[in-house]
């Protein structure tokens, strides 16, 4: 069992750097303002594209970042999730200093679900598009799907922060963790 005592002192290391986190608060609050504004279309729409640019932002920095923030360095294998998942449901996971297994699959479900709400949204303005009933139905219920992986990551978060004596959102906003009972640190 990886849970530490949070009594101990610890090194703090940086674990997610600017651009992951401006990226995610940015893309928190995007989201939020175009949900909320539906109306006006032309605000509605342009906040879609600051999203579709945030994503674009994300899949080079995913390539290119800094070490925690490149998908080679959390996108889990399916074994590795499924033996993450089962370890968690028995309280004996590992703790990671960036993305665990579970919050990588859930980044892959949440960016894929953003790409294609953006996708559907810009061919909903779009001549060959226009009226097509199904766009506009796949768009919501795109939209209706993203609302429940953002409560189910929400969760995760909560859950995750719990188990772990962490507060992964203050690590979000600061960058660092306490290396204090991670599985793995490099430099």
């Amino acid at each position: 069992m990886t849970l530490y005592d949070t009594t101990q002192s610890s090194e703090r290391v940086r674990v997610w750097d600017l651009g992951v986190r401006l990226f995610h608060w940015s893309l928190v609050t995007m989201v939020a303002l175009t949900y909320i504004f539906d109306e006006p279309r032309k605000l509605h729409r342009t906040m879609g594209y600051v999203v579709i640019g945030l994503i674009a932002f994300r899949l080079v920095w995913g390539l290119i970042g800094t070490r925690h923030a490149r998908f080679v360095d959390f996108i889990p294998g399916p074994m590795q999730l499924l033996s993450y998942l089962r370890d968690m449901l028995r309280g004996r996971e590992d703790r990671y200093l960036g993305h665990n297994p579970a919050g990588a699959a859930m980044i892959l479900a949440l960016l894929t679900t953003l790409a294609a709400v953006g996708v559907t949204g810009y061919m909903m303005g779009m001549d060959a598009y226009f009226g097509q009933d199904w766009v506009e139905d796949t768009h919501k219920t795109l939209v209706n799907l993203l609302l429940t992986l953002v409560v189910c990551h929400v969760g995760g978060v909560i859950f995750s922060s719990w188990r772990h004596r962490e507060n992964l959102v203050k690590s979000m906003i600061t960058g660092e963790k306490e290396l204090n009972g991670a599985d793995e640190y490099d430099g």
